[in-house]
């Protein structure tokens, strides 16, 4: 049997399933009425989720409530919301941990990583890409070749002095580079999805993601992963740490330096793009400056880039000259522009409705948001004793705050892979292209704005993708599964077919198909011409560099994820088929299932099975649970955190 036919039965079970007419405003039925989900070419439509089992109870007035959480009001539930919203899920074991600290303690442990041993997460393995001469990088092939053409080398590559195509190597070594830092990069976000899977610091990583998302920084531009990889590093190190400080850390950051074009901001001719974004996303927020501040920031700011992997003043390129920022006039530079913003009100408020958005809820109460706005402030922008307020708060636990915010691909996949135990992150499906089918991808924000989440995680293609994702990972297609780091385009595949049967590099890189006619068009004096006066061949550039970097770049191990469900229900002792799906529903979801999907559920276990006994079926039970958390993952419930 199909591995797959399972859906096509299920649309005939009332109790699990009905059929209805598919409508455009997914978005609206996500909240309440319908979920459409398409897996293995089969489309069907859940019963309505308006009578879904509530989250554990919280008394509506609890939202806005700055009162801590007592023992009485600790649970195994509310554990597990924190260690969901604080960091990625877990396993039970994990979550018991918690459950038996005080609440207090339990926050403590969470956002106090930094005293909590982590010597299970290795160091990143980097495949030594990066050769002497690389450094700076041209901005284009373009730049690469006159660069060459002025200096006579260009990356550590000197001009051919003689023959055809002078330029070649250093043309070949522009797109190397290219491939090969995007071909790391990708490794880089794998050692990152890793590092989450076993770290026992997960708000280190959370804490992280969320301001990689707010101090955007991608590196489609930067180009450069040892960039990318001190910056994710800044992140850990001082994301619990003062805000003032964080700020301008960023502001002399390599990567961001680069990212927004630090290098080109000089005096006489400032470039406004750092000074804007500082204000307009990570600080003050839109209607709390003026462009002329932005164009006085812009003019502290000047002389302000790097060498390298380090920060570094030009004092030539700073204008010294006296600027006036909100009211306040002096010879500032990138430290007092810091300085003067975090001494606006609007901050404090700006970055807390950020947090309070992606940690606890869309929904603001007023009071609430001012509380912990003046909290931070009084603080000095100590970021520790606002956590510590915001997760201990009846507010975090209350209704508008449970299971309501949609999970992010990055929560999504990896989530999934701590809640089912998985230790190591599987290469099939790719993680990159998992997460990026859903809308996101680690180390490529898609703008200086970051990912906007929410309700935007949710489109009709996305749906589908994420229906996929709990198949893929259930049942990888191991035949059909091509490695993205190791797979050459089809025009890539044809010029090296053509250079195999000994066509020279002109002949075997014309545009177009591969058969002969393509070549018959061209005449053997234009062949000659081409052949002679070309100083380098850009498709050839392509094919070469990508092999090489193909060669350099450590290969990401292709193993799909090890899970034992068998193992987890022999190890719970569970005897009966109800006794499995309450248990994967405590294990996966955090807001229960109606009592009819529960039933539909069970009913359908009980048919693969043939019995409701799991100690007569344990010999051929780990497919039929296959199925059933397939079908649990592919809820409405479970792409809520």
């Amino acid at each position: 049997m199909n591995r797959f036919c399972y859906f096509w039965r299920l649309l005939q079970r009332p109790s699990l399933v009905q059929l209805g007419e598919k409508t455009s405003a997914l978005w609206e039925d996500f909240m309440g009425k319908t979920w459409i989900i398409i897996l293995a070419g089969a489309a069907f439509i859940l019963t309505p989720l308006v009578s879904a089992a509530p989250p554990p109870a919280a008394p509506e007035s609890w939202q806005g409530d700055p009162t801590p959480l007592t023992q009485e009001d600790w649970s195994y539930d509310r554990a597990a919301h924190l260690l969901e919203r604080l960091g990625f899920g877990g396993t039970p074991t994990q979550i018991n941990k918690l459950a038996n600290m005080s609440p207090q303690e339990a926050v403590d442990r969470l956002i106090n990583y930094q005293t909590i041993n982590n010597s299970i997460v290795p160091p990143f393995d980097e495949s030594g890409i990066f050769d002497p001469g690389m450094e700076p990088f041209p901005r284009s092939r373009a730049e690469a070749v006159q660069l060459a053409r002025e200096m006579g080398e260009a990356m550590g590559v000197s001009v051919k002095p003689t023959g055809d195509r002078p330029y070649q190597h250093v043309v070949n070594k522009y797109f190397y580079y290219l491939r090969s830092n995007r071909l790391e990069s990708h490794r880089l976000g794998q050692y990152w999805a890793q590092r989450i899977l076993i770290t026992e610091r997960p708000f280190e990583e959370k804490i992280a993601l969320f301001w990689h998302g707010h101090f955007a920084t991608s590196d489609a531009k930067v180009r450069d992963y040892r960039k990318m990889s001190l910056q994710i590093e800044l992140f850990r190190e001082n994301g619990v740490g003062n805000f003032h400080d964080l700020v301008l850390a960023v502001a002399q950051d390599p990567a961001m330096l680069v990212f927004l074009d630090a290098g080109e901001n000089i005096k006489g001719q400032p470039n406004e793009n750092f000074a804007r974004e500082i204000l307009e996303l990570f600080t003050l927020g839109i209607g709390n400056y003026s462009e002329g501040d932005i164009r006085e920031a812009a003019r502290a700011f000047t002389g302000w880039s790097n060498d390298s992997l380090q920060f570094v003043v030009n004092e030539e390129f700073h204008d010294e000259e006296n600027k006036t920022f909100l009211g306040e006039t002096g010879n500032f530079d990138g430290s007092d522009i810091i300085d003067i913003v975090m001494r606006q009100e609007s901050t404090a408020r700006f970055i807390i409705e950020k947090l309070y958005r992606y940690f606890v809820s869309t929904e603001f109460p007023p009071q609430r948001i001012n509380e912990l706005a003046l909290l931070l402030r009084d603080s000095g922008y100590e970021l520790k004793p606002l956590f510590r307020a915001m997760f201990l708060a009846r507010d975090f636990y209350a209704p508008h705050a449970y299971s309501t915010q949609i999970k992010s691909p990055v929560d999504l996949v990896l989530s999934t892979y701590r809640k089912l135990g998985v230790r190591s992150l599987p290469g099939v499906p790719d993680f990159h292209e998992a997460t990026s089918s859903l809308g996101q991808q680690l180390l490529y924000p898609p703008n200086v704005a970051g990912w906007e989440g929410g309700r935007t995680w949710i489109t009709p293609a996305t749906l589908v993708e994420r229906g996929n994702f709990a198949r893929e990972v259930l049942f990888p297609s191991l035949s059909e599964f091509v490695s993205p780091d190791r797979a050459l385009t089809q025009i890539y595949r044809d010029v090296g077919e053509k250079l195999s049967v000994g066509r020279d590099i002109t002949s075997a890189t014309v545009a177009g198909s591969s058969d002969e006619n393509n070549m018959n068009m061209m005449s053997s004096s234009d062949m000659m011409v081409a052949v002679s006066d070309e100083e380098f061949n850009t498709r050839y550039a392509g094919y070469h560099g990508t092999l090489q970097a193909m060669r350099r770049v450590k290969p990401i191990p292709r193993l799909p994820a090890e899970i034992n469900f068998v193992d987890m229900i022999v190890g719970e002792d569970l005897g009966t088929t109800t006794d499995v799906v309450r248990y994967f529903q405590k294990r996966l979801l955090r807001i229960p299932l109606s009592r009819e999907h529960e039933a539909g559920l069970i009913s359908f276990l009980d048919h693969e099975l043939g019995t409701s006994n799991i100690a007569i079926s344990v010999s051929y039970l780990d497919e039929p649970l296959r199925m059933l958390v397939h079908l649990i993952m592919s809820t409405p419930e479970y792409q809520l955190s």
